[in-house]
């Protein structure tokens, strides 16, 4: 059975690639939820079933480390897992969001064998 993943992105061009992305690695997915932002995520999140979550960082509105930070004080979401997609992935942003919760990032560009390799064992 597929899982429910939640996409994160202000690009809508962005989510689609991520989410095209996500079929081209051979995930199996029954339903990709997208946000614009962490304020529609967490909306998103308090009203779907959702088994992972990939948000982008630098986002309008509440940001993906904001996004983490809410997240993370809401005990009915915040066991769901966060992978970060984004062009930021120094050590202090992904130090940070791995803080608060998120488990690893996807550099901007990415590859569908890159998705495969990070998020293929959580499936």
């Amino acid at each position: 059975m597929g899982k429910n993943v939640l996409l994160v992105d202000d690009s809508s061009t962005m989510r689609k690639i991520v989410g095209r992305s996500l079929r081209q690695a051979g995930l199996d997915f029954d339903n990709i939820f997208e946000a614009a932002d962490g304020i529609e995520a967490l909306e998103v999140l308090e009203n779907e079933h959702v088994d992972i979550v990939l948000s982008d960082i630098n986002m309008p509105n509440m940001d993906g480390i904001s996004f983490l930070r809410e997240k993370q004080s809401r005990d009915n979401v915040k066991d769901i897992p966060v992978f970060m997609i984004s062009t930021e992935t120094g050590d202090d942003i992904i130090g940070e969001a791995k803080s608060l919760g998120a488990l690893g990032a996807i550099k901007k560009p990415f590859t569908p064998d890159k998705v495969n390799e990070v998020l293929g064992p959580l499936m």
